[in-house]
């Protein structure tokens, strides 16, 4: 039960918290640049609303 109380301390948790964002931001770049194909259909996304159909 003393691991949770490591949570509860502030300068334990700001770092964890950076860290966890830091690690979910590198993995939603990896998601779009990492495949060239996908990479280019949501570039070609961009354009959507100034498209007229």
């Amino acid at each position: 039960m003393e691991w949770l109380m490591w949570f509860t301390r502030l300068e334990n948790t700001k770092p964890l918290g950076l860290l966890i964002f830091f690690i979910t931001f590198c993995g939603i770049l990896l998601y779009v640049y990492g495949s060239k194909e996908r990479g280019e259909r949501l570039e070609s996304h961009k354009n959507m609303p100034f498209q007229d159909d």
